[in-house]
């Protein structure tokens, strides 16, 4: 390999090496609270039941609490009902049949599968189900002679879902404002980088570097929906929480910018995905179309930083009707079929932030002339 090849090779392999390192770190430092949530509640958990309950088998416990704060970071006290509704159910049906056939292999299969029939017939989740269908093969393997573990396990979900909840809303509850903000600000990074990479590539005539953001906006999938399921978490602990209660406007702000968002975000891909074939196609491309594109990611950060700073967010609103107007303009121009697809797209995204931003629907539509 020439030295100038391998030169270009190791700097893209270091580049990727700090990208990831950086989302590494990023994922880290947004979930780093539920890491202390858990072990919090973990310990706290395993004390009561063993110190206080006298409980000989005191595992199940922890094992509860922890479930019930890292399995559904925004529905701790939804997780935890149906934590207590699975093990419920699970002994009632598993402490029914072993009474009347005994134990066993064959009588264990039989259990597990009434106790999750049993949660289907009540609308059960799968946590439901998984807890219903655990707590009966506890009981259907365990020796008529055996101790009784039905009200223990029973007591340990209690425990351990009602420490969890404690320990989320009470002790240790996150700061939602600034989970939010961290969680929007890396989402909304890579939204808008990827913008810009698209708008250089739709000037530049590249379908390759087009395709590429399209993939990484693809990829960024998952990290949009752990936003959603934050914002979710901190909305809960605003409305839960008496030392969070003051949050709950900006709260309920964040909540009604994400819902605009995550619409922006998936018709920006689509967008992006009309961008490469208006590439491959070698359609006219507007100077305005790009430009259109690029400030529209522009928007985008500003909109971030409006919301970090608490304002009304003006320059966010300014800055998307640019957009809106340069889009327009390339489209009366003249495009081809994916480049007017692309413009049309590009209005309705606009569109969307507005409404983020704090517009109504018809207010706009209005501005965008959506």
């Amino acid at each position: 390999m020439a030295p100038g090849l391998l030169g270009r090779a190791v700097t893209q392999v270091v580049a990727a090496a700090r990208r990831q390192a950086r989302e590494a770190f990023e994922r880290l430092r947004r979930y780093f609270i539920v890491a202390l949530q858990a072990g919090l509640a973990a310990g706290l958990s395993w004390y009561v039941a063993n110190t206080l309950l006298h409980n000989p088998q005191p595992l199940f416990a922890p094992a509860a609490a922890v479930g019930t704060i890292a399995a559904a970071i925004g529905n701790r006290v939804r997780r935890t009902a149906e934590l207590l509704g699975g093990v419920i159910l699970g002994v009632l049906v598993g402490d029914l049949i072993t009474q009347v056939i005994g134990n066993g292999p064959v009588q264990t299969g039989l259990v597990v599968a009434l106790a999750i029939s049993a949660a289907v017939v009540f609308r059960g989740s799968g946590a439901v189900m998984v807890q219903a269908g655990s707590t009966a093969v506890l009981l259907g393997t365990v020796e008529p002679s055996g101790p009784d573990l039905a009200v223990p396990r029973t007591a340990n979900a209690l425990v351990g879902g009602g420490v969890a909840v404690v320990v989320a809303l009470l002790l240790l509850p996150l700061n939602p404002v600034r989970v939010v903000h961290r969680a929007a600000g890396a989402s909304l990074d890579i939204f808008a980088h990827q913008l810009t990479v698209t708008a250089e590539a739709l000037a530049a005539g590249d379908p390759g570097r087009a395709d590429a953001a399209l993939q990484r906006l693809q990829a960024a999938e998952a990290e949009r929906r752990q936003t959603t399921e934050i914002v979710a978490a901190a909305a809960e602990v605003a409305s839960l929480s008496p030392w969070r209660w003051r949050r709950r406007s900006q709260l309920r702000r964040y909540e009604h910018a994400a819902t605009h968002l995550e619409l922006a975000f998936t018709n920006s891909r689509n967008m992006v995905r009309r961008v490469v074939a208006l590439l491959d196609a070698r359609e006219p491309v507007p100077a305005d179309l790009p430009a259109a594109i690029e400030t529209f990611g522009q928007a985008l950060r500003l909109l971030h930083r409006d919301f970090l700073a608490g304002r009304t967010p003006e320059i966010a609103r300014s800055q998307a009707l640019h957009a809106a107007a340069a889009a327009r303009r390339a489209r009366a121009e003249g495009c081809g079929f994916s480049g007017t697809i692309v413009a049309s797209q590009l209005l309705i995204v606009v569109g969307e932030l507005l409404q983020a931003s704090g517009l109504t629907k018809p207010e706009a539509d209005r501005m965008a002339e959506v």
